[in-house]
């Protein structure tokens, strides 16, 4: 759900038609009985765009959350399943592709066979840890496809030299979301704790692991001690911190308790010349923490991390345990979801490009490339108006910022080229084996593109995936297909409907090129300072006036929002928005200002579409989860922390002061 939104805002050539088309929602694009009149926009915008939507719809009861993007998933679920099962219905004729997804799905269908085999699956990969003798063993397990390790490695673009790949070290080994769920006091997280012990004591007995309480507490007590040294996730957003490049004597050195070489060559990677740490002080307080816990408290808590992360795969008692702590407990989401969705989730994890590539031809027409590329092309030309005006960057930051602007590559819809799955065994009946195979593919994937140059037409996203992202090392935007329809991609919609979702969307994504975070990259995505020292300082002072307004919310009792934590993505949300609504006021100063629609205004109707774009409510559980672990604000303030500081609203809504949203001109925060 935490999508970058995109909708259909801008295109001159689609949208200048005087007559509107009938769009999916409503009568131009906003389903207005979502809309509660009683509340003053100055007041609650939110609310005002989604409130009787709010009170009269439930949560479905196997979701953390309702709203546009449900509904969306929803359809997307229902697209993927007809491929599936049109694959897997006839594997002979649909090729090694067909027999791949067949196979998986009906291993995942065949609950009957799986409650056959109960425990029997695990015992190999269980009688793997028990021949554990000494700390080198550990490691090599622990580098093995398929089982947890506390410090995670993995190969992406290096931050410095993007044009080709490196390994890098992150801290791991906890159970429960972050650090805060182990640390923080008050009855709420004693119960999580609590809850915590329970599931890994019946996750041991449901493997029959003995003696499943006392190692459930030093388990617990050894996940207690990492989190205690783990980064806060918003130490962890600062790149230049998490880029520490060493080699394996400045490894060995660093963390001695760790065999650099082993686990270097354990995993393929000996033609790294470095890598990068990203969490320094917790990586080397893990190497610690590895030489000076018993061996045995560390199979215990390989044995129980392998049953949990794999208990989807085991019969229902070991499916349900899991769905009891992670859903019900901590995001109080009270059934689980249909089988089938469940299974969709997992081909796509497995062979997510391959159904990708079906799910293009069916559902992405080519004539949304040509759409999407003007709206892109309309919100670039806004932005760079924007930043000539920027009368906070001297003259060489702003021509280095233009220069990243023409260097943004959008891609949209799929990849130019998928994977192959060829070499991916898949075998019927064996559920958790090909669970197991598919990791060690996605390795060994990564391993074969590791020396080579990187490959810029990769994704990080299946076709098939409502989201969108941008990637700060290639200066790329990618709007995959599953996102690039109604509600936020509607060529039948008014074209304030359009600029106000799709076209915030748009304009956020791009944003992030320059965010807190996204700043620090340049055109070639090159982690490198090419600000002017006062231009930096200008945008810092900028930045932390909105870290503040955010701090100051606080969407459950107690639970305030981690301004530093969610700063890029609010930025996001401000730029993009006021970058949006440039572009939509372009639109209009070449087509005339639009016609009244259901009693609304032009500017009245952008405002609103971007509020209904954020059209979400959430279980209690799962909001604190967002609060404590996710860079992105809850969706309410995604609306009402974004609107207060833009002057156009404030004009649009008659919006004054004593309305609960007003701030005075001096306090709007404007990104551009």
């Amino acid at each position: 759900m935490f999508r970058v939104l995109i909708s259909s805002a801008a295109v001159v050539s689609l949208l200048a038609a005087p007559a509107i088309a009938q769009p999916a929602f409503g009568t131009w694009g906003y389903d207005a009985a979502s809309m509660d009149r009683s509340v003053k926009p100055g007041d609650d915008f939110f609310a005002f765009v989604n409130g009787s939507w709010d009170k009269n719809t439930p949560i479905a009861a196997d979701r953390t959350f309702a709203g546009i993007d449900s509904v969306l998933n929803d359809k997307i679920d229902r697209d993927v399943r007809a491929i599936v099962e049109d694959l897997a219905r006839d594997p002979q004729k649909a090729g090694r592709l067909g027999q791949q997804v067949g196979d998986y799905y009906a291993s995942w269908m065949d609950e009957a066979g799986i409650e056959a085999q109960g425990a029997a699956p695990l015992k190999p990969y269980l009688a793997r840890i028990n021949a554990v003798k000494d700390r080198n063993g550990l490691v090599d397990l622990f580098t093995t496809p398929g089982f947890d390790s506390p410090i995670g490695i993995g190969i992406y673009a290096d931050l410095k030299n993007p044009t080709r790949y490196s390994a890098y070290v992150g801290q791991g080994g906890l159970g429960l979301p972050n650090r805060d769920y182990y640390l923080l006091t008050g009855d709420k997280y004693v119960g999580y704790r609590k809850a915590y012990r329970d599931y890994i004591v019946r996750i041991q007995q449901l493997a029959g692991i003995s003696d499943a309480a006392a190692k459930a507490d030093r388990i617990l007590a050894l996940e207690t001690q990492i989190a205690r040294i783990h980064w806060t996730p918003e130490q962890s957003r600062d790149v230049d911190k998490g880029y520490n490049p060493k080699n394996l004597a400045q490894l060995n050195a660093f963390a001695p308790q760790l065999p650099w070489a082993r686990m270097i060559k354990n995993l393929g990677l000996t033609q790294a010349r470095q890598l990068i740490v990203g969490q320094p002080s917790a990586i080397a307080g893990e190497a610690r923490l590895l030489a000076s816990t018993p061996l045995s408290t560390w199979k215990d808590w390989s044995a129980f991390h392998f049953v949990s992360n794999n208990a989807q795969y085991l019969p229902k008692a070991f499916d349900e345990a899991k769905f009891g702590f992670y859903s019900k407990t901590l995001r109080d989401v009270p059934e689980q979801r249909a089988r089938w969705k469940r299974g969709v989730d997992l081909v796509n994890g497995a062979l997510g490009e391959a159904v990708g590539q079906v799910y293009v031809q069916r559902h992405y027409p080519a004539e949304s490339d040509r759409q999407m590329g003007e709206l892109i092309t309309n919100i670039r030309a806004a932005l760079a108006d924007k930043i000539d005006r920027a009368g906070w960057m001297d003259a060489a930051t702003r021509k280095a910022a233009i220069a990243k602007l023409d260097a943004f590559d959008p891609r949209t819809g799929h990849p130019k080229n998928y994977i192959d799955y060829s070499s991916l065994e898949v075998k019927r009946g064996d559920l958790l084996g090909n669970a197991i195979r598919a990791d060690d593919f996605g390795w060994k994937l990564q391993l074969s593109r590791f020396p080579k140059p990187v490959d810029r037409t990769l994704w990080d996203m299946l076709p098939q995936t409502n989201n969108a992202y941008y990637d700060p090392t290639q200066n790329q935007i990618t709007f995959p297909a599953a996102i690039l329809q109604p509600p936020y991609f509607d060529p039948k919609a008014d074209p304030a409907s359009n600029y106000g979702s799709i076209g915030a969307t748009i304009g956020h994504e791009i944003g992030h090129g320059f965010d807190d975070q996204g700043r620090k990259f340049d055109g070639q995505g090159r982690l490198r300072d090419w600000w002017s020292p006062q231009t930096a300082k200008l945008y810092t002072a900028k930045a932390q006036r909105l870290v503040t307004q955010y701090n100051a919310y606080e969407p459950l009792p107690g639970v305030h929002i981690k301004g530093e934590l969610t700063l890029g993505e609010n930025l996001g949300d401000l730029g993009g928005l006021e970058v949006a609504y440039a572009a939509y006021r372009r639109y209009v100063a070449q087509h005339g200002e639009p016609a009244v629609i259901d009693g609304l205004t032009g500017d009245q109707r952008f405002f609103i579409a971007y509020g209904y774009s954020w059209q979400t409510k959430q279980r209690e559980g799962a909001l604190r989860a967002q609060l404590l672990t996710n860079e992105h604000s809850p969706a309410k303030y995604r609306v009402n922390g974004v609107v207060r500081n833009m002057d156009e609203w404030y004009r649009a809504f008659d919006v004054k002061p004593g309305d609960k949203l007003y701030l005075a001109p001096a306090d709007r925060v404007h990104v551009w």
